[in-house]
């Protein structure tokens, strides 16, 4: 979970000659409330499955603004053991922009990576000429297992662009997310 400066928690204590990145104590503020609900969500509302252990760590960007880091571990039988699980609580593809536009514009504003490489090779996730992330990704019908058991997610090849940034993307550019947790938490 990363701080959004335009929380409205943190947008309505502003007075008007204020900017955010002038008041780290009402971000930081702000940010520990998120946290904790988010701790609720996962520990209380088990909206992962039952956690039998879990931690976290909470940095700090070189922006300034917060974010955390979450590590769960699930009882056995809700643990994600097989691709069809992980479609359960992560998507990596952009959505039908008629079914939910509200999700819809969060996945464009928020989980859209880049672009980089031969479309921009200055933007700051580059290094030796490759993006460090390794975008844009490959198209998969399925979710799959890949090396090391990290999963390479469905990202299927669609018709449908958006233009972020001044350029035309597709799924291959989309950071995986938990749509619950992003239209929740902005």
């Amino acid at each position: 979970m990363t701080c959004n400066p335009s929380w409205p928690e943190i947008k309505e204590h502003l007075s008007l000659a204020d900017q955010v990145q002038n008041r780290p104590d009402l971000v930081s503020r702000v940010f520990r409330a998120k946290v904790e609900e988010l701790k609720t969500d996962i520990l209380k509302r088990q909206i992962f499955g039952i956690v039998v252990g879990f931690m976290y760590t909470i940095e700090f960007q070189k922006r300034g603004l917060p974010h955390a880091h979450f590590l769960i571990i699930l009882v056995d039988e809700h643990k994600l053991l097989t691709p069809e699980s992980y479609d359960k609580f992560v998507c990596a593809e952009l959505l039908d922009s008629k079914n939910d536009r509200d999700l819809y514009s969060l996945v464009i504003k928020h989980m859209i990576h880049g672009p980089c490489g031969k479309l921009n090779p200055t933007n700051i996730c580059m290094k030796n000429n490759n993006c460090k992330f390794k975008y844009l990704k490959d198209f998969a019908e399925k979710t799959s297992k890949g090396k090391n058991s990290y999963p390479i997610y469905r990202r299927r090849r669609i018709e449908e662009v958006v233009e972020v940034r001044g350029e035309f993307l597709d799924n291959s550019w989309v950071v995986p997310y938990n749509p619950f947790l992003l239209c929740k938490y902005n």
